[in-house]
């Protein structure tokens, strides 16, 4: 079983009633960025395999709390101060939240029983001590993104479709940077989630994808903009062309 077929397992076919326009709890992501020998690196670290992402590699974050909450503003905002806050309960490191600059945001499926609006945010940082919390981290590194996505492409590590994503987003550019200016030249990216069954695994489907449309056809003539889960290497297809 891979690891999306384990995240999907419990996927319910016909969501309760309502439940795509119920408010979403809200989570922010740091995608913190410092220059390394042969290039950009991004901070990366495994969860225990008994809670949310069991085992996977994900960037630090977590869900806005009450602290986090400034009366009047925006909900991104909020999101910004939980991804500073929780880098810094994660691994140690302090980010001023001021200065990351907004990447994507992730609405999930309507089916799944844990259901969280999640923003991601990038940050250049200096190289620092990591101090990781143990309850919550396994492991960290600081990788290249290609790297990251060459060894998930070998089935050596676990990684969900947001990571993965955001990790083809920011690879391939010359230093942190470059790479942070990038994110703020391109703006934020929105991904309304819609999971697609095909006979090979599930597609993840997003707009404007022309079957973002529940229903409408998996192969509805149309752009395209999906990630096809079913085998490794995974294959994300964007106005048509497999990047």
């Amino acid at each position: 079983m891979t690891e999306i077929d384990r995240a999907l397992r419990e996927l319910r076919t016909v969501p309760p009633a309502g439940e795509a326009d119920a408010p979403l709890p809200v989570a922010g992501t740091a995608v913190l960025v410092r220059d390394g020998r042969d290039g950009p690196e991004v901070l990366l670290m495994r969860r225990p395999e008994n809670g949310s992402f069991g085992g996977a590699w994900v960037f630090p974050g977590g869900r806005v709390e009450p602290g986090d909450l400034v009366a009047g503003a925006p909900e991104v905002d909020d999101a910004r101060r939980a991804a500073a806050r929780e880098t810094s309960e994660e691994v140690g490191l302090s980010v001023d939240a001021a200065a990351m600059q907004t990447l994507s945001c992730w609405t999930p499926p309507t089916g799944i029983r844990k259901r969280i609006r999640t923003w991601f945010f990038a940050a250049s940082v200096l190289d620092a001590a990591l101090t990781v919390s143990p309850d919550e981290v396994v492991d960290v590194a600081w990788e290249r993104p290609g790297d990251v996505l060459e060894r998930h492409a070998r089935g050596e590590l676990t990684l969900y479709p947001p990571t993965w994503i955001t990790l083809h987003d920011v690879a391939g550019h010359r230093d942190a940077a470059a790479l942070v200016d990038a994110v703020r030249v391109t703006g934020v990216r929105m991904f309304s989630t819609v999971v697609r069954t095909a006979d090979a695994g599930p597609v993840f489907v997003w707009e404007p994808d022309a079957a973002h449309d529940p229903d409408a056809p998996l192969d509805a003539p149309g752009p395209r903009h999906r990630l096809l889960t079913d085998a490794l290497p995974w294959r994300y297809l964007a106005d048509g062309t497999a990047l």
